[in-house]
């Protein structure tokens, strides 16, 4: 536990760097923390907090900055979260008046963009599990394997299978066609459970293929049960801490992208109460590590149905966010409930 000291300290360090952007010395703490302490004090206190991870000192800098750990802390214990501006709130409701339902919920994605500059992010209600009609292999190299779904409904999903080794267009046509008898008319659901057994029993040269088709076949048709809308990625290529790092930005672009492991992060946030956020490794996805999520469940009529967040750098105005997120998952959750058009 942190004395008063630190903890004050520690907070004003926090919002400085959100505000400024710039690692901040010991005589801007002296400044903005209101303490009566000397910089040999809080050069003192600031070491204390590093060796126990809260804050860092970058090469180039005699100033600190927040570690994730840090941000922890003053999220969960020393921010004060401003309330919402009235022109904030007017214009979440009147994006969610008079609409359609999946209208709503596109406009919601669209306005946490608009008025948090970052990415807004929406899990659409669960559609019903699709049933498979036919499932094909595409040879694309030697070790590199499209899997291609087509479901009762019609909609084709396609996924890239990197396998362990190569395998003949005989053996692809093969496998394709024992899952397509086996599969057709069933949901990936029913599928695991059909041949969960039989796939031991299948010649251990074919066995690893199967088993990685069922994986993807999955992840693919549990997206498309729950979609999903972002809106204004691009507005992360203006976040200084994430630009500068074109390596990690196109991974976060991939992400939004693939969708599955976004998708599955905001699908936990539909399990629990009230806003959650994940700041950068808490996610568990690489390519977040410098982001954070900020995402809270919307209901209708009492059941939760998806999920509404931000993502953006983990420098962000948490105070600011956090209730921009709130208030639109719960005037969503108003607006959708009694409508029938989902």
């Amino acid at each position: 536990m942190l004395d008063e000291r630190s903890r004050t300290l520690l907070k004003a360090l926090v919002e400085h760097y959100i505000s400024d952007g710039q690692p901040v010395g010991s005589r801007a703490l002296a400044k903005f923390s209101g303490l009566d302490l000397s910089p040999a004090t809080i050069r003192n206190v600031m070491a204390d907090l590093e060796e126990a991870g809260f804050v860092a000192s970058p090469h180039t800098s005699a100033g600190r900055v927040p570690t994730a750990r840090g941000y922890r802390l003053f999220v969960d214990t020393l921010l004060t979260v401003q309330p919402l501006e009235a022109q904030q709130m007017g214009a979440i409701e009147e994006a969610l008046q008079g609409r359609l339902a999946n209208q709503m919920i596109a406009s919601a994605s669209h306005l946490l963009s608009n008025l948090t500059h970052f990415a807004g992010v929406v899990i659409s209600p669960r559609r019903k599990s699709s049933r498979i009609r036919q499932i094909e292999f595409l040879g694309l190299s030697e070790r590199r394997i499209l899997l291609i779904i087509v479901t009762v409904e019609g909609e084709v999903q396609n996924r890239i299978l990197d396998t362990e080794r190569p395998y003949s267009q005989s053996e692809l046509i093969h496998a394709a066609n024992y899952l397509t008898q086996n599969c057709a008319g069933l949901d990936f659901e029913q599928i695991r459970h059909r041949l969960a057994n039989e796939i031991q029993q299948l010649r251990d040269d074919i066995k690893p293929l199967m088993t990685l088709a069922l994986a993807a076949g999955d992840d693919a048709l549990a997206e498309s049960a729950m979609p999903y809308i972002i809106s204004g990625e691009r507005n992360l290529l203006d976040v200084e801490e994430l630009s500068s790092n074109m390596k990690r930005l196109r991974e976060l672009f991939d992400l939004f992208e693939q969708r599955s492991s976004l998708v599955r992060l905001l699908d936990l946030v539909g399990r629990a109460e009230g806003v959650r956020i994940f700041i950068g490794g808490e996610s568990g996805i690489a390519s977040l590590d410098e982001c954070s999520v900020i995402a809270a469940p919307y209901a209708i009529d009492g059941q939760v149905v998806g999920s509404v967040g931000v993502i953006g750098p983990t420098r962000m105005a948490y105070e600011r966010v956090i209730p921009i997120v709130d208030i639109t998952a719960r005037l969503l959750s108003g607006a959708l409930s009694g409508k029938e058009e989902l």
